[in-house]
């Protein structure tokens, strides 16, 4: 599976947040699509965009949270390319990765924000419904410069999932692309790899036996 990062963030070499993903999705099959170093002046090329977009299985937005919605690159991107891009995105994933300077906490009733971000990002969810899309749930990066080194680490796996993995992942999809990862890395020795490996595979089979047990269990209660 193709994805395709589509970033807005006027000042990409200053954000710690971009950065961040930048380097994270460096040994991804992914291609990094940054509109503001791409189209500097905001005119964007929609034949161009349409051809990126139909070579592509999953399409991101990837964007921090500005006044609870994107950057101007990004909104004009919509408003150049998706009146035209109904068949090149029918049937794909579609997600958000958003970034903000809030705690996410405060995104819900009750909270300094009052709302949730997923009610924030509505029309995205609205955008995937309307050219047949699988909409992913969004993906959230708050206060990124407070995380503790051990938050980041999980953050940059969970990211590197968000782009890689097929739709909605269950937990033996996620351990099966550990297992992938793991396979390729040329950093661990074979004692290691082995230790880790049979670890996995043995969390896998349990999680299996579970899931074949529950839907036993399922069937005899129908």
């Amino acid at each position: 599976m193709k994805t395709l990062v589509i970033v807005s963030h006027p000042n990409l070499q200053e954000s710690l947040n971009q950065q961040f993903f930048k380097e994270a999705s460096q040994s991804l099959s992914i291609t990094w699509h940054h509109l503001e170093s791409v189209y500097p002046s905001g005119e964007i090329n929609q034949n161009d965009e349409l051809a990126l977009l139909a070579t592509h299985e999953r399409i991101i937005f990837q964007f921090p949270l500005y006044w609870y919605s994107a950057p101007a690159h990004l909104k004009i991107w919509q408003d150049t390319v998706l009146a035209k891009a109904s068949k090149v995105l029918k049937g794909k994933d579609f997600g958000v990765v958003v970034t903000t300077g809030v705690a996410e906490k405060e995104y819900q009733a009750g909270g300094k924000e009052e709302f949730t971000l997923s009610e924030f990002l509505r029309p995205y969810q609205r955008i995937a419904h309307k050219f047949q899309m699988n909409y992913l749930p969004p993906f959230v990066l708050a206060q990124f410069m407070y995380q503790t080194s051990e938050i980041r680490f999980e953050r940059l796996i969970a990211y590197q999932q968000y782009l890689s993995l097929t739709g909605k992942p269950s937990l033996v999809q996620r351990i099966n692309w550990f297992l992938e990862q793991i396979e390729k890395n040329t950093h661990f020795s074979e004692p290691q790899k082995s230790y880790l490996l049979d670890g996995l595979k043995e969390q896998q089979e349990m999680i299996e036996d579970l899931t074949f047990t529950l839907g036993e269990l399922k069937e005899e209660n129908e």
